[in-house]
């Protein structure tokens, strides 16, 4: 601690002495606010929102607000605020992340904030890991808010499209972070601003905001629709792997690394990678070309095979890399992803680069086509579009400079109510995993006796089930609560604080419901509540009799010591260990924790196994024997910050990527808004017909040119084939000799204005504008959809450029930028193009052009991030069925008009261009 620290105090100190003094204004306040009617109360919103249009600030009126808050919370919940929760909803008002502890009451402290910021009428968005804990959370507070005279939202995925807009309207709206994250990019892609659900986003209080920002950041959110389809080639590459064998060991340039067994591939662990050797490629392209994938004597690396490439390693990964019960499981015949993190099943989330379709090859389940983005987002940069952002979780302090680095916001440590308890103890070290578990055993089993509850946190699905069947062996009675579990979760971890409970969970399964010591009695009493089958009288009288018995189980828990925490091993960042800890010893209950670890366990393996077992064999330590010593659990420690500050570095690296897509998507989003807000864009469309002509002109006679120079019949034979347009550009030259470059534009340019206006007069200019605008909407997405897809491949191998000295982040900057410029010119002369050509003879035609534009916008659409379940899609966003032959409106569109107006066409049928080929091999190939 420096000596200006301890003359002035740390900056959290110096905060908590500001906030603690505004809390004594408004302890002050609660004497005059108890003895207020409850309308007097009521009174108080409408008379804050006149004082709030009168020109004072949220901030001016903070101190007030929270005693009128708190006041009504007593009435209506029979919860006060403790004064630590208004020092956290001080934290939240300033935009800033407040860790407090688990049990500290996060839910009760954001009504405070949620209620002030809602009063200015912009909207507040309080945001959850999952639908459970925004439907449990908006039902309880609405009660408290609705009393306050405030209207309550909850955003579920299954929502109709109404209901989501109602939601979006409210003053306070409850939702997960997908779909706030799905409904700005399904804003961003409807063809009418009546559509849109979301407001602009004003004030977010995002709960447990590591998991959301930074656990998830690392993959993006994501809306895409199908591609071409690869699928027998996956199957028939899923055989070559198995006859590839793993290569031990690797030379290493300074002579200290050498190969123990050959083999075909290596496996890199820590970076996640397989890479074939010398003799795997030859073994590779010897197998492939067998299997008649190959043509005889060429290379996998042949421009022809790059794809062939990709397969491969798609399926070497999936079989040295990914592993079934730990990395995903098998579910109704599909491979379902399991979070890294908390251990859930992240049901519609797909890996890309084909990796998911090798994973369902080698399991043989029915592979699901490979998809293309339509529209992209990183949790970091949509978060970052709120005018005001705040957190609150229980662990956000290890994560504090990537907090403030990305997003800007600082982290605030609120003291408990009641000094923690807990004893956290020392962790031991075995040699093998078996003597680890057998130790565990004998921990759980003391515990089992005393009566002492015990929850044992495990890192994956496949290590819960194996623990499961120790204790089975064991004859202990206990609950396993993972990712296979959902329905049951809230109802296994609320008693897992009983007396003899033991309860098996991975990771932060049952994150936001408390464990309370002797179990929680408002839980089961809601199941009693909740059963058809028995009376009123007899609901009641089970209430009762549970309530009573209660407080016996509570002091008989706490006299045995509390929950009692057991890690199996710890996890690779420092934070979820936290958050296990941080189960036990809620308000000041006793409560203790231990980690179990072993050699084998991947942290050690990877970071710092060698070195600890070396320890072990010099000290010649007997077999069962723990090594329980302060210098190892620092080496974890380090093993540990290792790995964040890796995992960081992915995560900053994303979005310094993501950034110059998210310049360029919030340039492609204003002007798909302005288009859809526009009562009239005849001048957008003007200047784009008059910039197309221009730049078609300039090619063929450039400016300030002789007439020598000019290809007047090269140009007229363009106006005429590809715009329609008959311009007689010889003959006027030949006419007026004294014709400039420029004159020639002029010409040109009004010739075109003059077939606008033709158009125009036959359908009117209303219906002509609404055909224009779904025309540019069309546009603008369809090239805005290629365009991602050519930065992803853009990205996949930019790094490349750092063999030849070039900085890879300023050449895909640079490149991306160029390809930005190029997609506007392409939006441009397409637009300008289908509306020059487009032959009407009627209004009805027009509609109809529009009807089928807007019918094959959206098809196949799926929805992809962690723990998003698709089939909770809204329906109305899905696309309705294909067309299976043209209206008779359509029927003088030529064959690209249709193409252009993106109606759907078989693979193998005729192109509708006329050209007599395949679609495949016209219009349809993909660029």
């Amino acid at each position: 601690m420096s000596f200006l620290t301890k003359i002035f105090g740390s900056r959290n100190q110096r905060l908590l002495k500001q906030y603690q003094k505004t809390v004594r204004e408004i302890n002050a306040l609660e004497p005059a606010m108890e003895k207020l009617s409850d309308a007097e109360l009521q009174a108080k919103t409408p008379a804050f929102k006149e004082r709030l249009a009168a020109g004072e600030t949220l901030d001016q009126i903070l101190p007030e607000a929270f005693a009128v808050c708190r006041e009504a919370s007593k009435r209506v919940m029979k919860m006060r605020h403790f004064d630590v929760q208004m020092i956290g909803g001080m934290v939240l008002h300033y935009g800033k992340i407040a860790e407090m502890g688990t049990g500290e009451g996060k839910t009760l402290t954001a009504t405070l904030p949620a209620y002030l910021n809602a009063l200015a009428g912009k909207g507040v968005h309080i945001v959850t890991v999952n639908d459970y804990l925004a439907q449990r959370d908006a039902e309880t507070m609405s009660k408290l808010y609705g009393w306050l005279g405030l209207s309550t939202g909850i955003n579920l995925s299954q929502m109709e499209h109404s209901a989501k807009q109602q939601a979006y309207a409210s003053d306070i709206t409850y939702g997960t972070n997908n779909e706030f994250g799905f409904d700005y990019l399904r804003d961003n892609m409807v063809f009418d601003a009546k559509d849109r659900v979301q407001r602009v986003l004003n004030f977010g209080i995002v709960d447990e905001v590591d998991s959301i920002l930074i656990d998830e950041a690392r993959t993006p959110l994501i809306i895409s629709g199908q591609a071409e389809n690869h699928t027998d080639l996956y199957y028939k590459i899923n055989e070559l792997p198995p006859l590839l064998t793993l290569q031990v060991g690797e030379e290493t340039a300074d002579g200290k690394g050498k190969i123990e067994v050959p083999g075909d591939y290596t496996k890199d662990e820590k970076a996640h990678q397989v890479l074939l050797t010398e003799a795997g490629h030859e073994k590779a392209e010897a197998i492939l070309t067998k299997m008649g994938l190959l043509p005889e004597g060429a290379s996998l690396y042949d421009s022809a095979n790059i794809t062939l490439v990709h397969h491969l390693y798609a399926a070497l990964r999936a079989h040295a890399l990914y592993f079934k019960d730990q990395h995903y499981v098998v579910q109704n015949n599909e491979v379902v992803i399991v979070d890294e993190f908390t251990g859930r099943l992240m049901t519609g989330r797909r890996w890309s680069d084909g990796l998911h379709q090798a994973v369902e090859a080698k399991e043989g389940v029915k592979i699901q086509n490979e998809n293309q983005t339509l529209a992209s987002i990183t949790f970091q940069n949509y978060f970052r579009m709120y005018a005001k952002l705040a957190g609150m979780t229980g662990t956000a302090d290890t994560e504090a400079y990537e907090f403030q680095e990305i997003y800007g916001l600082e982290t605030v440590v609120v003291p408990p109510n009641r000094p923690s308890a807990r004893k956290d103890r020392q962790d031991q070290v075995y040699k093998s995993a078996q003597e680890k578990y057998n130790a565990m055993m004998l921990e759980i089993r003391e515990c089992y006796e005393r009566g002492q509850p015990v929850l044992v946190g495990t890192t994956s699905i496949e290590n819960s089930e194996l623990l499961s069947g120790i204790l089975t062996k064991a004859n202990l009675p206990h609950n396993v609560l993972n990712a296979k579990q959902h329905a049951r979760e809230a109802e296994i971890i609320a008693q897992a604080g009983s007396p003899k409970a033991i309860t098996i969970a991975t990771n932060m399964a049952g994150r936001g419901t408390d464990i309370v010591l002797g179990g929680n009695v408002e839980k089961q009493i809601q199941f009693i509540e909740a059963n058809p089958d028995l009376s009123d009288a007899d609901k009641a009288a089970q209430a009762q009799a549970l309530r009573d018995g209660w407080q016996a189980l509570h002091e008989q828990v706490v006299a045995a010591g509390g929950l009692h925490i057991v890690g199996t091993e710890r996890h690779e960042s420092r934070r979820v260990d936290n958050q296990l800890r941080g189960r036990a010893a809620r308000q000041g209950d006793p409560g203790m924790s231990r980690f179990f670890l072993s050699l084998d366990d991947p942290l050690l393996r990877i970071f710092a196994g060698d070195r600890v077992r070396a320890v072990m064999d010099r000290l010649k330590m007997p077999e069962g024997e723990p090594i329980e010593a302060g210098i190892v659990s620092r080496s974890i420690e380090t093993a540990q910050r290792k790995v964040e500050a890796r995992n960081f570095d992915i995560r900053k690296q994303l979005l310094e990527y993501d950034d110059v897509a998210n310049d360029q998507r919030k340039v492609i989003y204003q002007q798909r808004n302005e288009l859809l807000e526009a009562t009239d864009i005849s001048e957008l469309i003007q200047s784009l017909r008059h910039g197309a002509f221009t730049d078609l002109v300039r090619e063929y006679v450039p400016a300030e040119s002789v007439e020598e120079q000019w290809n007047l019949k090269g140009l007229e034979a363009v106006l005429a084939a590809e715009w329609q347009l008959d311009v007689p550009l010889t003959k006027m030259v030949e006419d007026e000799p004294n014709l400039t470059d420029d004159d020639i534009v002029e010409r040109v340019v009004a010739a075109a204005d003059v077939l606008y206006q033709s158009k125009i007069e036959i359908v009117g200019k209303e219906s002509f504008g609404g055909f224009e605008r779904n025309v540019m909407l069309q546009s603008v997405d369809s090239h805005w959809r290629e365009h991602l897809a050519a930065l992803d491949h853009l990205r996949q191998g930019i790094h490349l450029r750092g063999y030849a000295q070039k900085n890879p982040k300023q050449e895909y900057k640079r490149e991306a930028f160029e390809l930005f410029g190029q997609m506007l010119d392409m939006i441009k002369n397409e637009v300008v193009k289908l509306i020059m050509t487009v032959r009407i003879q009627s209004r009805e035609e027009i509609d109809a052009a529009e009807a089928a534009m807007q019918q094959s916008h959206l098809e196949n659409v799926s929805y992809q991030h962690a723990d998003f379940n698709p089939d909770a899609a809204p329906e109305d966003l899905l696309a309705p069925p294909q067309f299976s032959g043209l209206p008779p409106e359509l029927q003088n569109l030529t064959g690209e008009q249709l193409m252009e107006l993106g109606l759907k066409v078989g693979r193998n049928d005729p192109c509708p261009c006329g050209s007599g080929k395949k679609y495949k091999a016209c219009h349809g190939k993909l660029a």
